[in-house]
């Protein structure tokens, strides 16, 4: 069901600050940027061959990636895969004994349902699944 690597998720702290050295010192282009209100997140993506990177600018110290940046600081937040059956890889995961933090997918950025497991249950790598809407 998982298909490939669909991006890498980073945490920065600003968007503004971070893209420059994405595309002055690593030559990639900001292809897309977006807002996801639903996560409290602003997001910036760069393509990168197969594979993309999506910084990640918490919009709350209270967010998902705020509480992250302030725990661990800026870096490496989550790998996502895609998968062609998003439901039937969050069972395969739960069947598994993998804790969900989202039992049912919801709207993530760049027009794709997303489901995230939990870290603790994959060796410390928060794992997001991720189809594009049907």
């Amino acid at each position: 069901m998982i298909t490939r690597i669909d991006h890498l998720g980073i945490a920065v702290r600003s968007l503004d600050v971070a893209i420059p050295y994405y595309e002055k010192a690593l030559g990639l282009k900001c292809e897309h940027r977006e807002e996801v209100a639903s996560q409290q997140v602003r997001t910036a993506f760069f393509n990168c061959g197969e594979v993309h990177l999506e910084l990640l600018e918490p919009m709350s110290p209270d967010s998902p990636v705020g509480k992250f940046i302030e725990k661990n600081g800026e870096g490496i937040h989550h790998v996502a895969f895609a998968t062609d059956n998003l439901t039937g890889q969050l069972q395969q995961a739960a069947d598994a004994g993998v804790k969900l933090i989202h039992a049912t997918p919801f709207e993530g950025a760049a027009g794709k349902m997303v489901a995230f497991l939990h870290p603790k249950s994959t060796f410390g790598v928060l794992t997001e699944f991720c189809a594009p809407k049907a």
